[in-house]
């Protein structure tokens, strides 16, 4: 299966989604402040319990989530890749923490302690929601989170290089896992 294959199938439509009394309502946009309060008082977060180290973190996750209407597996996905879990890690390119943050990315979200997990998690989910904002597509989305928006809007969609497609890859491969072990959860 190809990348863009996969990321056709992975597609996903950004719009909030809340499920109310066993029914999801699909909502575009917002009236005004209080029905969006409404909405985000019944959001709940199904995030996948995966064991052991994997689930440290499901707290900030969650409130990332909501704040900046990110599904939680997704976060959770890339941070699996990013860190394996690891608050301490750092790249050979000196991004930092679960996520991963670059020091000009930690400072463009405002995050002062890339080493801080809810620091790194509300930043890097931040960063996230505005690539996705950016692309309108998850795996564009994703690509730009890992070689830079730059490189997106030079290449008119996912890069060509190797790590990149890699990475574009199996985040999507652990974000439907993370969704699935979520629904048998529930």
């Amino acid at each position: 299966m190809n990348i863009n294959s996969n990321i056709e199938r992975n597609r996903i439509n950004f719009e909030r989604r809340v499920i109310v009394n066993n029914q999801i309502e699909t909502h575009k946009g917002f009236d005004n402040n209080r029905k969006k309060l409404e909405i985000q008082e019944k959001l709940a977060c199904s995030i996948a319990k995966a064991g052991g180290v994997e689930d440290k973190f499901d707290d900030i996750i969650c409130e990332a989530s909501k704040k900046y209407n990110v599904d939680p597996n997704l976060i959770k996905a890339i941070i699996k890749k990013e860190s394996n879990f690891n608050p301490r890690s750092v790249s050979k390119v000196g991004a930092k923490g679960l996520m991963q943050l670059t020091s000009n990315t930690a400072k463009a979200v405002g995050v002062k302690n890339s080493f801080d997990p809810k620091q790194n998690i509300m930043g890097g989910t931040k960063y996230l929601r505005q690539l996705i904002n950016q692309f309108g597509d998850l795996g564009l989305a994703l690509a730009a989170y890992n070689a830079g928006p730059g490189n997106v809007r030079k290449h008119k969609g996912i890069p060509p290089f190797k790590e990149t497609q890699n990475y574009v890859k199996k985040v999507l491969e652990f974000y439907e896992n993370y969704k699935k072990i979520s629904n048998q959860n529930q």
